[in-house]
């Protein structure tokens, strides 16, 4: 992604106008109604998931057979489960392991695919070949068929579910690492630092990484929602999280048995996930064009 702002720190240096263009950057944030909307959907999303055992009314685990499967009523305002859990607490504590995890999985991936991305790019030869091959084994195989491999050998768990998304994950950010720090290296100040006897972490960490990380931003916070919607679908197949972790892709599983007489138990975790992931996606889109004004639908300035 050739972006306008990695165009003038390129041009001008990183560091001295970082705090210029973040305010340019936020300016035209708030130029955009549906970065806006998605972002105080995200606060709300973010609060409700921080103070998830605050606002939810009832333990999310505390079976209640007497009124299972009840639709929403003012003891419940979003109904009952099967069991008789209440299903807006299920929701509420789910937004808050379904968000930890997601950022966890981006945030590991991140990390290894830029440090695997850089070493290819940036020293090239026999490092590139062996990096791009163990990439391109990683990008040939379906992430869902992948991740439902891994955990089906270690089976379900947090830290499990977490492991096998970010071995799917991390290959997609070491690409494109590896392409923005193919292009950077020929760059006249990374020439110059060269020239000067900087070395290679100093360069990397110092002009690599700070002029390469706006594309693979905008692919982390699209990623959030792809993970998040990762999450649920390995637990609806019944191999994420335990069945006593509230969770909204378990909560649709065990609901697609009662959609004819209480629908509410898979159209409310549903609702949630589809949220989450439209937010996200928003978020990512607005992102990219505001940063990189040759893409369709950006920004030029």
């Amino acid at each position: 992604m050739d972006n306008v702002f990695a165009d003038r720190f390129r041009r001008e240096g990183f560091l001295p106008q970082l705090g210029e263009y973040g305010g340019e950057f936020a300016k035209r944030v708030f130029q955009r109604k549906d970065m806006l909307f998605a972002l105080a959907a995200l606060v709300l999303f973010a609060g409700v998931a921080l103070f998830a055992p605050m606002l939810s009314p009832y333990d999310p685990n505390a079976i209640d057979l007497k009124n299972k499967n009840l639709g929403p009523s003012e003891g419940h305002l979003l109904g009952t489960d099967y069991l008789g859990r209440d299903l807006l607490s299920r929701i509420l504590i789910g937004a808050r392991i379904s968000l930890s995890i997601a950022f966890g999985v981006v945030l590991i991936s991140l990390f290894v695919g830029i440090a695997a991305g850089c070493a290819a790019g940036y020293y090239g030869g026999l490092v590139d070949e062996s990096i791009s091959s163990v990439i391109d084994i990683f990008l040939s195989f379906p992430g869902v068929i992948f991740a439902l491999t891994i955990m089906g050998v270690l089976g379900s768990g947090v830290f499990n579910l977490v492991l096998a998304l970010s071995v799917v994950q991390w290959a997609r950010y070491a690409r494109l690492m590896r392409g923005q720090a193919l292009s950077l290296k020929k760059q006249e100040f990374v020439l110059s630092a060269v020239t000067s006897g900087a070395g290679d972490f100093h360069i990397i960490r110092k002009h690599i990484v700070p002029n390469a990380i706006a594309p693979l931003l905008v692919l982390a916070t699209i990623d959030l929602g792809h993970v998040i919607l990762s999450i649920a679908t390995l637990s609806f197949l019944g191999i994420g999280l335990p069945a006593d972790v509230p969770e909204w892709g378990a909560m649709l599983s065990a609901g697609k048995e009662f959609m004819r007489t209480a629908p509410h138990q898979t159209i409310f975790p549903g609702l949630a996930i589809t949220f989450v992931v439209v937010i996200f996606s928003i978020l990512g889109d607005g992102i990219r064009d505001i940063l990189d004004p040759h893409h369709e639908g950006g920004e030029m300035y």
